[in-house]
């Protein structure tokens, strides 16, 4: 009986070890890519431009490609409604 509830612990206890240690792994790989991207960043900015000014240039971005998707969609809710005033008048 000892014996196997010896066994039977020591598989719980290397589950429990191998469990902690993938996650140790992944959160270290993670880690080392985040730093590789930072890296590229840094080499990508000129030294005169700031966090602040990258942030604010990427949501100047963003918010021109918002705009400019509102308006599409906008346009082309004009064509179909158009399009359906067009057919109740010839139907």
């Amino acid at each position: 009986m000892w014996n196997v509830l010896k066994w039977v612990l020591a598989a719980l206890a290397a589950g429990f070890i191998g469990q902690f240690g993938k996650s140790f792994a992944l959160r270290l790989i993670d880690r080392r890519r985040r730093a590789k991207a930072r890296e590229a960043m840094s080499d990508v900015l000129t030294p005169t431009q700031d966090s602040a000014e990258v942030r604010l240039e990427e949501a100047r971005i963003e918010a021109a490609a918002k705009i400019a998707k509102k308006r599409a969609k906008a346009e082309a809710k004009r064509v179909k409604k158009s399009a359906n005033s067009e057919e109740k008048r010839d139907g």
